[in-house]
């Protein structure tokens, strides 16, 4: 099987069920943006990360992979693909409470940075919240699941309890955000 098609040589590409739409289509934007952000997790579990963050980011790389096929299958389609649903949220959750309990509480903002890892799952929340509203800009015209939303809103918070997570595991502080007085 050859790499290259040919098939999107002019701007268009195919929808799962064969529908042929404009690269730049709301919902194209909103799965690549979750390839984007997928790439990223890719580069964070090859930098390091603390052992229990790498087996959530596997296991959230996988997951990512389910969203993108949902999103590229207008709902529709009759087709047997999985879809995110309530009990990928309650796992984002789930980590979510675990890490926390072994952090302090934040008192102030921080910024992004601290250890190379935060910093990239800082990147990597920021990317998650520009795929959260391309899904949300693709609703105004397209039927796209609540729980494709709800799943990227945890995944983002996730992600930040992550980096707080990594520079701990690295004995590095968070960046403290500091007001000008």
């Amino acid at each position: 099987m050859k790499i290259y098609t040919k098939t999107g040589d002019h701007g268009d590409t195919s929808l799962f069920g064969g529908q042929r739409v404009s690269k730049n289509h709301s919902r194209i934007t909103a799965y690549g943006t979750v390839d984007e952000l997928n790439s990223i997790i890719g580069i964070i579990r090859a930098s390091d990360p603390d052992p229990v963050l790498e087996g959530m980011l596997e296991r959230i790389q996988n997951e990512l992979f389910v969203l993108g096929a949902d999103l590229a299958t207008p709902p529709e389609k009759n087709t047997r693909i999985d879809r995110i649903g309530d009990d990928h949220v309650r796992r984002l959750e789930q980590d979510i409470d675990t890490l926390e309990e072994e952090l302090k509480p934040l008192k102030s903002f921080i910024l992004p940075g601290g250890s190379q890892g935060a910093a990239y799952l800082h990147l990597a929340r920021t990317v998650c919240r520009r795929a959260e509203r391309n899904i949300f800009s693709c609703r105004q015209f397209e039927i796209v699941s609540d729980e494709a939303l709800i799943f990227l809103n945890r995944l983002s918070d996730l992600l930040f309890v992550m980096a707080r997570y990594q520079n701990k595991f690295k004995g590095v502080r968070d960046v403290v955000w500091k007001a000008r007085k």
